[in-house]
């Protein structure tokens, strides 16, 4: 999936790496990424949250043959306009999914709603 803060599998866009040569790594998780672990995961507090995750770097993922990505609600459709139609950058880790050959983005009317009739 991705974030509200335009991360794919926790790369935090503070600490994504488009040319990482790692395939797994340790990461910080921002307030925005934490904030949403709390809504969506039903966390008793925003202090249950571990203040590091472990993710597959962008490069291990876009390696992948075939790439599906579902994403859904709301609070993500910001990240959804800035993943498609942004510049391609770390700072909207998930943007780098334009470039894989054989990726599909499955969307609800939540989620896609700020990219307009686009699609």
């Amino acid at each position: 999936g991705i974030g509200e803060n335009g991360h794919i599998a926790f790369n935090e866009p503070h600490e994504a790496d488009f040319n990482d040569p790692l395939t797994v790594k340790k990461i910080s998780i921002d307030e925005t990424c934490r904030n949403q672990q709390f809504r969506d995961f039903g966390f008793p507090s925003l202090e249950m949250i571990p203040d590091y995750g472990v993710t597959m770097t962008i490069p291990a993922i876009m390696g992948v043959a075939t790439l599906y990505c579902m994403v859904p609600t709301l609070p993500k459709a910001l990240a959804i306009r800035n993943t498609l139609l942004e510049s391609i950058s770390e700072t909207c880790p998930a943007s780098i999914l334009r470039q894989h050959m054989n990726a599909t983005l499955f969307l609800d009317k939540e989620s896609s709603g700020e990219i307009g009739s686009l699609f």
